[in-house]
C-alpha cells in the first residue's frame, strides 16, 4: 500500500490536555498536534500560539474560559509557520505581536507555507474556509520586548535561530516560566524543513541557562520540574545533531538526496521512530539539512510542487 503524503492519513482527534505550568499559566496540548500557552495577568490575558484555524483556536478559547473571564488583549506567534498564525483571528486580540524577522518571513513565504502545510496535514486545518487571509502583526520586535499584563511582565525574546531564523521565547520571570514554541520539543519529532542547523543547539543552551521551572513545547506534553525540562532541551538537541549529522556527511562527499535519507534514517530510527510526526518530518528535515551541509544558509521555499517533488524522490512514490 502506497504511504500516505505527509499526515493526510493522520485523521484520528487528539486528546486535549489543558494543565497549569505556574501561577496562572497553562499549556494546552494535544497528543503532538501544535501546542498553544495562556498568560493571564493582572485584568487580561495573552495567548501565545493561535493554532490553524479560527475553529480550532475556539477550542483554546473554550479553555481560557473555564479558568479566567479576562479579556483576551494580546496574541504573541513565535514563529510564521501556518498551522501556529492562521486561527488568529479568533481571538480579537487588540495586539498580534511577532519578531520582525518572522513577519518578514510571512511577506516572503507566507501563502506558500499556508498551501504546503493545508496539502501536508489536512486534519490540522478544520474550518479552514474560516479564515480570513494571512495573519499579520500589530507590533514586532528585534532582539527584545517587554509586555505588561497589568504588573505582571512577559519578556519577548529572541534568542538565536533555531526551527526558522525567527523564532522567539515568552518568558514569565514572576514564574520562572519560558514558552518556546518549536525551538523545543517533548517526544514529538523536530520539524526542520525551515530550519538552522548549526544553530539551533546553541539557542537551546540559551534557554537552558535560563533554568526555568517549567516550559510549553511547541508539541508534546508541557515540562513541569526542571529534569524534566533539562530532558526536554537533551533530546531536542539530540534528535537536530543525529539528523543533521549524517545528512551533512553524505552532502559534503557528494552523495545523493537518496542516499542521505538513507543514512539519516539508520541514525534516526532507532532513537526517534515513535515520536509523534516522526514519518511527516524526515523528508523534510533531510532535505534541509542537506541544502545547509551545502552551504544554502536560507532555506528554499517549500511549495505544494515542491513538497511533491521531494515526496517522491524520497519515498519512491507518485503523489496524485
Amino acid at each position: 500500500m502506497a504511504k500516505a503524503f505527509a499526515s493526510q492519513g493522520d485523521m484520528a482527534e487528539k486528546k486535549i490536555s489543558f494543565s497549569e505550568i505556574g501561577r496562572d499559566l497553562w499549556a494546552f496540548t494535544a497528543e503532538g498536534d501544535p501546542n498553544s500557552g495562556v498568560i493571564i495577568g493582572d485584568d487580561s490575558v495573552m495567548i501565545v500560539e493561535a493554532q490553524a484555524t479560527p475553529r480550532l483556536a475556539n477550542k483554546v478559547i473554550e479553555k481560557v474560559r473555564s479558568v479566567t473571564d479576562k479579556p483576551i488583549t494580546h496574541l504573541v506567534l513565535t514563529h510564521y509557520h501556518a498551522v501556529r498564525v492562521l486561527g488568529a483571528s479568533a481571538y480579537n486580540a487588540q495586539q498580534v505581536i511577532m519578531s520582525e524577522k518572522a513577519r518578514a518571513m510571512v511577506a516572503e513565504r507566507g501563502q506558500e507555507d499556508w498551501d504546503s502545510e493545508f496539502a501536508r496535514f489536512p486534519r490540522l486545518f478544520q474550518g479552514h474556509e474560516s479564515i480570513p487571509g494571512l495573519t499579520w502583526p500589530t507590533t514586532t520586535f528585534n532582539n527584545r520586548m517587554t509586555v505588561y499584563l497589568g504588573k505582571r511582565r512577559v519578556d519577548l525574546m529572541f534568542l538565536g535561530r533555531a526551527h526558522t531564523a525567527g523564532d522567539i521565547v515568552v518568558y514569565v520571570p514572576d514564574a520562572n516560566v519560558m514558552f518556546t514554541g518549536d525551538i523545543v520539543e517533548y517526544h514529538s519529532a523536530c520539524y526542520c524543513g525551515d530550519g538552522h542547523f548549526h544553530d539551533w543547539p546553541g539557542t537551546l543552551e540559551k534557554i537552558r541557562v535560563w533554568d526555568v521551572d517549567a516550559i510549553a513545547p511547541g508539541r508534546g506534553d508541557a515540562l513541569v520540574g526542571k529534569k524534566m525540562v533539562n530532558d526536554a532541551l537533551d533530546l531536542t538537541g539530540d534528535f537536530v545533531k543525529s539528523t543533521y549529522r549524517p545528512v551533512a556527511q553524505v552532502a559534503l562527499r557528494g552523495g545523493s538526496l537518496k542516499e542521505a535519507w538513507d543514512a539519516c534514517r539508520a541514525e534516526c530510527d532507532p532513537k526517534f521512530s515513535d515520536y509523534a510526526i516522526y514519518e511527516h518530518c524526515l523528508p523534510f528535515n533531510v532535505a534541509r539539512a542537506y541544502d545547509e551541509a551545502l552551504d544554502i544558509d536560507t532555506p528554499r521555499i517549500w511549495t505544494a510542487e515542491r513538497d511533491k517533488e521531494m515526496w517522491e524522490a524520497l519515498q519512491g512514490q507518485v503523489i496524485t
